[in-house]
This record gives structure tokens, C-alpha cells and sequence, in this order.
């Protein structure tokens, strides 16, 4: 199987519950997953003004 390298974690904290803020290699956009147990959930991280926060992408 490839590995897929299409998102990099930049930001991480827990253990057994944890927060990681990853970015989207192709478009910038970042993504806020939470995991605690056996649930997690990720959405597109937010600015102020509710715009997704966006990482320049250098190619």
C-alpha cells in the first residue's frame, strides 16, 4: 500500500485524548482533529471571521 502524504501535522497536544491541527499539502487548508477514546472528529479550523485558515503551499 502507498503511503499517503497529502497531510502534515504541524501542532499536537494529550495523550489519551488529543488535539492536532494538520494542513492539507495541496490546497493549505487546515483541519482541527480531536480524539478521546475510541470517537475523534475533524473540521476545517476557522479564523475570526469564519474563513477557513489557509497555510501558503510552496510546490
Amino acid at each position: 500500500m502507498a503511503r499517503n502524504d497529502r497531510f502534515e501535522k504541524i501542532y499536537s497536544q494529550g495523550v489519551l485524548g488529543t488535539i492536532e491541527i494538520l494542513v492539507d499539502k495541496e490546497t493549505g487548508v487546515n483541519y482541527l482533529y480531536c480524539q478521546s477514546g475510541y470517537s475523534g472528529g475533524m473540521t476545517v479550523l476557522l479564523d475570526k471571521d469564519g474563513k477557513p485558515v489557509i497555510t501558503p503551499i510552496d510546490k
